[in-house]
């Protein structure tokens, strides 16, 4: 995979006003389209999470869950179901790795599979908490988002001594995931939700000034455009999983 973490180091400002003016208008365009990219990934996952949900339910007159449609059996209950959780997976290693030998258009289009595939295997918190939590944390889950990555864009603090810190927070995390598939602890549930939520929070301000960082004034449009989407997975990666760990803390149970 292109090492896109250190493009930051070959940015040289130009001297004078003008060219700083530049840069700044610049690195404006390029944010603004990782974080466009971004928010279309994260609209695409939801659509496809609440369309297939609809699909897959049979609701009664009161609009509570009565059963599964043949299709929500396949995709539910049947094997089909592990492929919905590892397809994902799998398209993002692949896309991390062949990036730099994609044209811009493919990888994008790459990621909009991505994020379409992620909602699919999200459908099911559908069957888990309320429609009204899931809303509720989404927009709590935004104005976190929001405020952490402002203050990784805007920080003149270095944060790149987070980053050891919280790789190893997060292999911590998957791991005690892991162990909590075998023993179904509530207690360790909880204490990796809260776990991960600071880890990714952290994620949030660190990735965006990594991302900032990546940008330089004389990358061509395709280098550029290649930045924007693996920034935009990037706080895709970060929003998509504090938003999860939320749902587990403060999401409503059906």
């Amino acid at each position: 995979m292109a090492d896109y973490r250190n493009y930051g180091a070959r940015s040289v400002p130009a001297a004078g006003s003008r060219a700083d003016a530049t840069i700044d208008q610049g690195l404006r365009s390029y944010m603004l389209k990782v974080y466009n990219l971004m928010a279309a990934g994260l609209a695409i996952t939801g659509v496809a999470a609440y369309g297939l949900f609809s699909m897959a339910v049979v609701t009664n007159a009161g609009g509570d869950i009565a059963g599964l449609t043949p299709l929500g059996e396949a995709v539910f209950v049947s094997p089909l179901k592990w492929v919905l959780m590892f397809a994902p997976l799998a398209l993002v290693f692949f896309l991390s790795y062949r990036v730099d030998k994609m044209s811009v258009g493919a990888a994008q289009a790459t990621f909009w599979a991505y994020a379409f595939l992620v909602g699919l295997s999200l459908s099911t918190i559908f069957l888990v908490f309320t429609q009204q939590s899931i809303v509720q944390v989404f927009f709590i889950t935004a104005a976190s988002f929001g405020a952490l990555s402002l203050f990784g864009y805007t920080t003149k603090r270095d944060l790149s001594g987070m980053g050891s810190f919280l790789f190893m927070g997060l292999i911590g995390i998957i791991l005690a995931s892991i162990v909590n598939i075998f023993l179904a602890s509530s207690a360790l549930a909880f204490a990796v939700s809260i776990i991960g939520v600071l880890v990714f929070a952290g994620l949030t301000a660190y990735d965006t000034q990594q991302i900032k960082e990546m940008y330089y004034e004389g990358d061509g449009s395709v280098v550029m455009g290649r930045k924007a989407i693996m920034g935009a997975l990037r706080l895709y990666l970060d929003f998509i999983n504090m938003f999860m760990f939320l749902l587990q803390l403060f999401g409503n149970r059906n």
